[in-house]
This record gives structure tokens, sequence and C-alpha cells, in this order.
């Protein structure tokens, strides 16, 4: 299932069946179309889907969820509707399980934490702040994370996601002063050569809309010293 496929549009699939397509999402990939006007990663798929099974006419294609442009990892669409549908309430009841791997500077003070916030979006910077009560029109976040591993400048964190927020764990790990490698929105002093930030979906776990088996995906770090290490 974790077996990489590669194609002409340097698309990496993770795991492929009649109803959903999974991919590792790679820096700089936009998810769905927006006001840049780029080719997102929507299309991408499409294409791919078109070209290997020959199929005419528009192909049905829904966006499961999104990650952040500088993000890496997992991202599930949908080839079918049953399965969108199916997913979608999967997503929302907080029927998955998601994990993440970060790079952060700064090791946080305890080695394994629940973290909860209550995040407010601003949508004039596209930034979130995690403030630790409520403020209104904010909204409750929560995640746990634990050190995987102690680089020479660094530290590697793994995270399970207990909300879905925007920009959640960018947030909330600056708002313990440990910023995400790259992430000059949250605080990190300098920039990443590829425009990314060291944040990656790791691992997704969920019960398969269709067929009813347990899945359970895991997407490649990108290939950098940094990943490499951890």
């Amino acid at each position: 299932m974790e077996k990489i496929v590669s194609n002409k549009n340097n698309l990496q699939v993770i795991h492929e069946d009649n109803h959903l397509i999974v991919v590792n999402k790679r820096v700089g990939d936009i998810v769905q179309g927006d006001k840049t006007g780029d080719k997102p990663l929507s299309d991408v798929v499409k294409e791919y889907i078109k070209d290997k099974y020959n199929k005419p006419g528009e192909v049905f294609l829904g966006v499961v969820h999104r990650l952040d442009r500088p993000t890496t990892g997992i991202v599930v669409f949908a080839r079918t509707s049953k399965a969108l549908s199916r997913m979608n309430e999967l997503f929302s009841n907080r029927a998955t399980q998601k994990t993440y791997w970060a790079v952060v500077k700064n090791k946080p003070v305890k080695s394994q934490d629940k973290l909860v916030h209550y995040i407010k979006r601003n949508e004039k910077n596209n930034t979130s702040k995690a403030h630790l009560n409520e403020v209104p029109d904010s909204k409750l976040a929560s995640l746990e994370y634990k050190i995987i591993k102690e680089l020479t400048n660094y530290t590697a964190l793994e995270i399970e996601l207990h909300t879905g927020r925007h920009h959640q764990i960018r947030a909330q790990l600056a708002a313990i002063g440990s910023p995400i490698k790259g992430d000059l929105k949250y605080g990190f002093d300098r920039s990443n050569p590829d425009g990314g930030i060291h944040l990656h979906a790791r691992k997704l776990s969920f019960t398969h809309p269709v067929s009813k088996e347990a899945i359970t995906i895991i997407a490649p770090t990108p290939d950098d010293v940094i990943w490499k290490a951890v």
C-alpha cells in the first residue's frame, strides 16, 4: 500500500483504488485552485487518472481535505461521489487518525505533552494565533506531541492531531516557543531554500469508505538533509 508510483507529472501516488487516490504532496503544491492561478494538485491528479485509464471526457475528483502550500505529505482525493461524501463525513467526525512530523527550533520544555489552545484566524494576513483562553471567534484546538529525535540544531516531533484548525500545528508550536523550521509566518528566523517548512503529514489511518477495511498510509519524507537525519 505504501508503494510509490511516480509518473510523467512527477506525482507521487502512495495509494490507489477504485474510490480513492492518495498522493505525497511536495513543497509548493496547492491542493485546490486559488487566486494565484497556479495549477493545483487536483488538476495534476485528474490528468494522471485520465492518462492512466484512458478516460474520455471529464474525470471526477473530489478534494477531501487540504494541506498548507509549504507543507508536505499525505493528501487524499476521492474518485467517486460516494467516497467523497463518506470521506468528508469521516474527516468532519474526526474518525481519522492523523500523524505529522515537524522539525522545530527550540526544544520543547516537555518531551511529550498535550497542547490545548483557542485558535483565532486572521483572514487579512492568512495566519492564526493560538490563545490559552477563549477569545471571540476562536475555535478549540488540540494536539499531542512527543520528541522523536534530537538533532544538532533542531528537534523532531511526532504530532497526533485531534482537531483540524487553520494553521493549527504551526500556531500551537509557535505558541510554546518552538516554531517549525522555515516557517517565517510563525517566528522562525529564516526561510528554507525551497520556500517550504519542515512539517510533513506522515501517517493517516481510517476505515475505507466503501470496502470498510482498515487503511493506514505512510508518506515518505522529502529528500533533504534534515529529514534524512530524522
